[in-house]
């Protein structure tokens, strides 16, 4: 329930500090006077979001803090699963600072919007004209018989499956898509594999058929010019080596004179056989030279096969071609696979469909077995309201649409009167029959649901004298259940209560501030009685005003 606010630089409150009970309370005051700035407030750290006009002084931040004590109501999880730190007493704090940013913690931590809306929707119900509105809605009608029907449980396990399926649903689609792009596209990727297969390419090839191709296109110059080289090397009399083998002779007679000598000895006798080496190394690649155009023609087709290859797929080497092979080898065999990949997932999508409807069919049953209880708490309710011969009707449907919460829709129809056909919540009942219903259905709700806090904001709009009464005992009697809080005109309801705080504003130098009081005994008599009979308060408004207050 919450237990403390405070407020600091919102709208017209400067600052705000007020303790609340944890029955039935009641908030009055005169219009304008500040009772939507609190609202407001709350709505700030429920999750709404923040606005900068809600800055009474702009150089300054605004702050709102809400304590909730929040022992009994099972939310451990949502702090373990947010990361934060559990509390009994937990404070959601919003701050707006000058430059627009919004600020939002939980117990101290900061924390993103979406996590105050949600723990937001635990703790407190503000009801607002507008949310009596929202009971022509079908979502909002389906939350309520869910409500009573007990299918939160249900309803978590039907989302998930929902989830899976919806994603089973979307990875075929996009198998069948690719199997659809792919069947377009596989004869031409078959045809260049196969074209690449056929090459047969290996790394570094294009290097050694470049080299092969100068060598076989030159033989004859190649032969004329080492045959020479030999020659020279080789000449039985003046050939290079014969040469050497003389210079050699000459060291050798003087090596054994001096070391230097040796060295150059040894020196030339290494040239010798080295020159030996070449010589004979020549002598063989000279024979092995031969004029072979078979063999140029073979080599020649082959480069000009890799580089007909390369122009196709815009590359410049043997190995982006080797790449491209295999990135088309797999998208062969992928496509090989495809028939089989969707076969599964179509046993998936039809698996996961078949628990959602069964799921979707359990949340229907449910809701037809609990449209009987609903009724009849509803109409026990509005006879007490004065609405004795109201009679409602829910129709559910069930189609082949997945919605958030299953598979059914919903009609809710009334009829006020005897005699009087059924007809569309929205479209047959007044304002003031809407209010009463309201108040019907949050009573109800009451005993099913864990909320800490509900806040009515003049739900008796359109209703007064005994009705009012009624209304007031109905929201007494929700008190015993949770924490209500009714912002009224009435003094009928307002004499409810248990708790009564005012709303008033009051003018400090040249600002107007609103601030908001607990009554006294005292003090709440005579506002019962301001709004029995005006600011000119009578003796027998004060008197009405006490027999009123019991």
């Amino acid at each position: 329930m919450l237990q403390t606010l405070q407020i600091k630089n919102f709208a017209l409150i400067e600052h705000l500090h007020i303790d609340f009970s944890g029955s039935f309370s009641i908030i009055t005051g005169e219009t304008g006077a500040g009772k939507s700035i609190l609202l407001g407030a709350l709505g700030l750290v429920s999750g709404n979001r923040a606005d900068l006009g809600s800055l009474k002084d702009k150089e300054q931040k605004c702050v709102v803090e809400a304590h909730f004590k929040i022992s009994g109501y099972n939310l451990r999880d949502f702090f373990e699963q947010n990361d934060l730190d559990y509390e009994d007493v937990t404070i959601i704090r919003r701050e707006i600072l000058p430059s627009g940013k919004s600020r939002a913690f939980i117990n101290d931590s900061p924390v993103n919007l979406a996590e105050v809306q949600e723990l937001g929707n635990f703790l407190i119900d503000i009801h607002s004209q507008q949310q009596t509105r929202e009971l022509s809605d079908e979502q909002y009608q389906m939350q309520i018989l869910d409500a009573v029907a007990g299918n939160a449980a249900l309803l978590e396990v039907y989302k998930k499956q929902l989830a899976v399926y919806k994603s089973a649903q979307s990875a075929l689609k996009k198998l069948t898509e690719q199997k659809a792009t792919i069947n377009r596209e596989q004869d031409y990727n078959t045809f260049l594999l196969n074209e690449l297969e056929a090459a047969k390419l290996k790394a570094g090839e294009q290097a050694e058929l470049e080299s092969e191709l100068e060598k076989l296109s030159n033989v004859e110059f190649i032969r004329e010019n080492m045959a020479k080289a030999i020659a020279v090397a080789t000449e039985e009399q003046v050939g290079a080596v014969q040469n050497l083998k003389e210079i050699r002779q000459a060291l050798q007679k003087i090596s054994g004179l001096s070391e230097e000598y040796a060295v150059y000895y040894d020196r030339v006798n290494s040239l010798i056989i080295e020159l030996d080496d070449v010589s004979e190394s020549l002598s063989q690649e000279y024979e092995g030279l031969v004029n072979d155009p078979e063999a140029l023609e073979q080599v020649n087709q082959k480069l000009q096969l890799i580089y007909s290859l390369q122009k196709k797929h815009s590359v410049a080497s043997v190995e982006e071609l080797m790449a491209i092979q295999q990135e088309l080898s797999e998208k062969v065999v992928f496509a090989e696979g495809l028939d089989e990949a969707i076969a599964e997932k179509e046993a998936e999508v039809q698996r996961t469909k078949t628990e959602a409807d069964a799921t979707a069919e359990a949340l229907h049953e449910k809701r037809v077995a609990a449209v009987p209880v609903l009724v009849d708490k509803i109409t026990e309710i509005l006879v007490q309201l004065g609405m004795p011969n109201s009679r409602f009707k829910f129709e559910i449907g069930q189609g082949e649409t997945y919605y958030a919460n299953g598979k059914d829709s919903i009609n809710l129809l009334f009829s006020a009167n005897k005699g009087t056909d059924f007809g569309l919540l929205k479209k047959v009942a007044s304002g003031g029959e809407m209010s009463r219903i309201m108040l019907a259905v949050k009573a109800v709700l009451a005993t099913y649901s864990k909320l800490p806090t509900i806040i009515f904001d003049e739900i008796d709009t359109g209703v007064s004298g005994e009705i009012a009464i009624k209304m007031g005992d109905i929201m007494k009697g929700m008190s015993n259940d949770m924490q209500v809080f009714a912002i009224t005109h009435l003094p009928q309801i307002a004499a409810k209560g248990t708790t009564h705080y005012k709303v008033f504003k009051k003018t400090q130098g040249d600002t107007t501030v609103s601030e908001l009081k607990l009554l006294t005994g005292d003090e709440r008599i005579r506002e019962i009685a301001e709004m029995l009979s005006g600011k000119d308060v009578s003796e027998s408004a004060l008197t009405h005003a006490r027999a009123l207050l019991g």
